[in-house]
């Protein structure tokens, strides 16, 4: 499993101050700070975290080290990485995306399909992107599209019935 845990991603720069414009990805987006400190995914650099107010598409914040809007332009599009331990445990049925990706996706014939490569979150519910033999597969992470989850087995069942094509 991966030490760090995606939690936002720098949006560009808010004002011309260093503030920055934060996408939290965290199931309450003001606490994004409550994980710092947090780094880049190469783990170069790390930002201690003062959220300033909520705005539109996100949250204002100041970063350590980020000083001018030339500085946070320069690092929009970075993700932002907290370190597990920091994270609270989740209940059985929940996952961090991070515990998802390289899982072995079985068809519920027992088929394998491939590894779950990302998981995507546009907005309407997480979809898992599987790379297999036969290419890509994106499947709605719905309790009816992937019935199992088995971390002990790294694996996760599909059913791809035509409901869910």
């Amino acid at each position: 499993m991966n030490d760090l845990i995606c939690v936002g991603a720098i949006s560009g720069a808010f004002g011309v101050q260093g503030e920055v414009r934060l996408k939290s990805f965290t199931s309450d987006p003001m606490a994004i700070g409550d994980y710092a400190p947090l780094c880049t995914e190469d783990g170069k650099r790390i930002f201690e975290v003062k959220i300033t107010r909520p705005v539109a598409n996100g949250l204002a914040a100041y970063l350590s080290g980020i000083k001018t809007k030339e500085d946070a332009d320069a690092m929009k599009g970075t993700r932002l990485y907290a370190e597990r331990s920091r994270m609270p445990a989740l209940p059985d049925d929940e996952f961090y995306h991070a515990d998802l990706i390289g899982l072995t996706a079985f068809d519920t014939g027992g088929v394998e399909l491939g590894r779950v490569h990302a998981v995507h979150d546009h907005g309407a519910g997480d979809i898992l992107e599987i790379m297999g033999p036969k290419g890509e597969t994106l499947v709605p992470f719905t309790l009816h599209a992937v019935p199992t989850v088995d971390m002990k087995a790294s694996r996760v069942i599909v059913d791809l019935t035509e409901e869910d094509q």
